[in-house]
């Protein structure tokens, strides 16, 4: 997928990129970015977020967005005093477009992001640019650059708060108490079938299996339910059609419900 939209991406970009204020950007009407503060914290580390406002009837996509999405990628090489990054992704929505499920977010987006800088004691710059798709009738590929000296005596926010409440469970806040993989060859890669037990999540579930590895694609998964068992069903396989090892304990199962999320990280052997 990505392949597939690099190229559109730059022409896209350089058409509709207007000019925007240091911290920000904006692309036409229908989509802004912006860095919020959340100060920072007696370990050292800051928190801040990653703001995308959204014309209405747009959206855009969550890491793992589903045949019909495009992921997002982050470029944080420009960032000054910045030693790590971590994201906490809010819980996404199940779109169903065109007959094919999507996972993302509408309206507003707000991405929590704890950095820990490499000299605590130092001024850090958030400076790099992210790519994503926005959609509504068509998908547009969209480039959008961010550049803001992060406020460390900044107040606790209340859009960055509300953002981290709305994470996944985790497997035990969720009572998960087993989950496995199952690994079959098939013609392109390896079909990865999971069984989980945990209560219900609420609805029709939808489970979503990332490899762990960027270079592996993980198609639409088969959700079912039996019982206090959930089992998802996906193929992943690698496109340059070379043959890989899937590590379990990379493998993150996100199981979306009606009443919540749950993350899990790693299955072991089915």
């Amino acid at each position: 997928m990505r392949s597939l939209f690099k190229p559109v991406l730059t022409v896209v970009s350089a058409c509709l990129a207007l000019s925007a204020p240091a911290q920000g950007q904006s692309i036409d009407s229908i989509v802004r970015l912006d860095v919020i503060d959340g100060g920072q914290s007696e370990d050292g580390t800051y928190l801040t977020a990653i703001r995308l406002d959204l014309e209405p009837g747009w959206k855009t996509y969550w890491r793992a967005p589903g045949d019909a999405g495009i992921p997002p990628e982050f470029d944080w090489r420009r960032s000054g005093n910045v030693g790590a990054v971590a994201i906490t992704w809010p819980t996404p929505h199940v779109f169903d477009q065109n007959g094919l499920k999507s996972i993302g977010y509408d309206t507003q987006l707000v991405l929590p992001v704890r950095i820990t800088p490499k000299d605590a004691s130092k001024p850090v710059r958030l400076r790099g640019e992210v790519d994503l798709g926005v959609c509504k009738d068509v998908c547009i590929p969209a480039s959008l650059k961010f550049d803001h000296e992060l406020d460390a005596g900044a107040a606790r926010n209340p859009a960055i708060a509300a953002a981290l409440a709305q994470r996944p469970f985790s497997a035990r806040e969720a009572g998960v108490t087993g989950a496995a993989c199952r690994l079959s060859p098939t013609a392109d890669g390896l079909q990865v079938q999971v069984q989980i037990d945990m209560p219900s999540a609420g609805g029709a579930e939808l489970a979503v299996i990332e490899p762990g590895n960027p270079d592996l694609w993980a198609s639409q998964t088969e959700t079912r339910r039996q019982g206090n068992r959930l089992t998802a069903t996906s193929e992943v396989i690698s496109p340059d059609g070379q043959p890989f090892a899937l590590d379990r304990s990379a493998v993150r199962i996100t199981v979306l419900g009606t009443k919540h999320a749950v993350d899990i990280l790693g299955c072991s052997a089915g």
